[in-house]
């Protein structure tokens, strides 16, 4: 047996992309459009390990999708959790649980999707603003 993606429903195709791949930086690793089914699938991939992915499934014709969180979260094993939580809030992304402790954060996509941010190699040492920060909404 092989894990081979998540998938992930989206409501703007565009707002999510520039999320996962622009502010996260996952890379796009395919895409599938069926006009007939009247949805577009795009698989991405994080650049350490492409064949791992989470699968964005964009319906053409509006839906509402709520409760986001009910299937638990995606997570990212990344090179500098403070450096890409700063990036993260420079581009207007909500840090929901900061690193605190140097090790785990959670931000959540357009979508409402949890996404879980980890160091790699184990913890950094506890630094400001990081420490005093908050929790804001759900995580």
């Amino acid at each position: 047996m092989k894990y081979l993606h998540t998938m992930v429903r989206v409501k703007d195709i565009d707002a999510s992309l520039d999320f996962y791949c622009n502010k996260l930086g996952l890379v796009e690793q395919d895409r599938y459009e069926n006009e007939g089914g009247r949805f577009t699938l795009v698989f991405l991939g994080a650049p350490e390990n492409p064949e791992s992915q989470v699968e964005l499934t964009y319906n053409w014709d509006p839906e509402d999708y709520d409760g986001g969180r009910n299937f638990g979260h995606l997570a990212y094993e990344v090179d500098d959790i403070y450096a890409l939580c700063q990036k993260l809030m420079d581009s207007g992304v909500t840090i929901n649980r900061p690193p605190r402790d140097g090790h785990m954060a959670f931000v959540r996509s357009p979508d409402g999707i949890s996404v879980e941010l980890l160091q790699k190699g184990g913890s950094l040492p506890s630094q400001e603003p990081w420490v005093s920060m908050e929790n804001t909404g759900e995580w």
